[in-house]
């Protein structure tokens, strides 16, 4: 199949849609398809090394997304349709459709073609924590509009999942995320990452993502004030600075990629994931395949991964006494934290990309499928919490 991938963003943007649409399109070219994604251009500082990569890569305008500069966003226009007619497009993947995925999947129906919008942003939570005119109903009703104009919707946990069945998005499936557990592994931890990090034997208490107001990294504030602890900050983002004020103990490494990351990883002791609005959380299913327990909200993807008492504890979004307190027995507990990462990786070992790569491509041969019979959507099965992929 020739698979058009429309997404919002992509490398060098650091984000979990930029890594997802990534390794869907590694996974497409390993399966004999034929991918090609559309995406803004990056900003004229940012490296754009996509002229290596053994698909194609078709560049739009963009313009600087208001409070976040770092990201771009996509200007639709005539050249989106033009590329898809040029690739010879079969199936629209839409990744975190909102204005680039607007434009694709309006000209995926003018063109007849069959669209898969994946669900990866909560546009609407954004628009409140960044005081954006958007108001969460409206953005909810644009939301709506695009997802329901899709063949179906794929989303990436239970949680986010019902959310989306009561605004009224309907033809929802759960399609989850893979990991790559070569990567990410204990056996990566490293002694002398550990003696750089914790020179005097502190308990190291890792957060891996964007620094920006949703992520709630504030939130570690008072574990990193916790004796025998040392809070570890993996990554960028426009909150940097206030967050090196709130967190002046902490270490802050900036961004980290490929075996850097995973090293990284391997060697902290906990992770904890701060963030209330997350759809999934890819990082925290990285640090259970690297072995750690983890901390995090009792709130969208991470209700999937994280399992109380097992692999790690839940605690209230935004709740920081709540986060001190967890990563305080877990730093008291060497054997309780060994117990709950020896689970988190057992519990990640089967969700590999192929796994999740070939699961995507079944949908993919499922809309274009009822395309080819109905040339329209059929009505499709209210998302259930047990309900199957097709």
């Amino acid at each position: 199949m020739r698979i058009a991938i429309v997404t919002e963003s992509f490398p060098p943007d650091v984000n979990g849609v930029a890594h997802s649409v990534v390794r869907v399109a590694e996974h497409l070219v390993r399966r004999g398809h034929q991918p090609m994604v559309i995406a803004p251009q990056p900003s004229s500082g940012a490296r754009d090394a996509t002229a290596a990569l053994p698909y194609p890569v078709v560049r739009l305008p963009s313009v600087p997304m208001p409070g976040y500069p770092q990201l771009r966003i996509g200007l639709p226009g005539r050249e989106l349709t033009a590329a898809l007619r040029a690739h010879g497009t079969d199936v629209v993947h839409l990744a975190s459709p909102f204005v680039l995925g607007a434009r694709g999947v309006a000209a995926a129906r003018s063109m007849g073609l069959p669209s898969v919008a994946v669900y990866q942003t909560d546009i609407a939570a954004y628009a409140r924590a960044y005081r954006v005119r958007m108001t969460e109903a409206t953005a909810w009703r644009w939301l709506r509009w695009v997802h329901n104009s899709a063949a179906r919707t794929l989303a990436p946990s239970t949680a986010t999942a019902t959310a989306l069945h009561e605004h009224g998005i309907e033809r929802v499936w759960l399609w989850q995320r893979g990991v790559d557990s070569v990567r990410f592994h204990p056996d990566h931890r490293s002694a002398a990452l550990r003696r750089a990090f914790a020179p005097d034997g502190e308990v190291l208490v890792g957060y891996v993502g964007r620094l920006a107001v949703e992520k709630r990294v504030d939130l570690l504030a008072g574990a990193s004030g916790l004796p025998g602890v040392r809070v570890v900050v993996v990554g960028d983002g426009p909150a940097a600075v206030p967050l090196r004020r709130c967190l002046p103990d902490a270490l802050f490494l900036g961004p980290r990629h490929g075996r850097q990351l995973a090293r990284i990883y391997a060697s902290l002791d906990v992770f904890a994931h701060t963030g209330p609005y997350e759809t999934f959380g890819q990082a925290v299913q990285e640090a259970m395949a690297s072995g750690l327990p983890v901390v995090a909200p009792a709130a969208g993807g991470p209700l999937d991964l994280v399992e109380p008492g097992r692999t790690g504890h839940l605690v209230p979004p935004d709740d920081g006494p709540g986060f001190t307190e967890a990563i305080a027995g877990l730093a008291a507990d060497p054997d309780r934290r060994t117990a709950y990462g020896r689970a988190g990786l057992a519990a990640v070992g089967g969700r590999t990309w192929t796994a999740i790569g070939d699961e995507l491509i079944g949908h993919y041969t499922a809309v274009l499928a009822d395309a080819r019979t109905t040339g329209l959507p059929r009505p499709g099965r209210l998302f259930r919490p047990r309900q199957a992929a097709a």
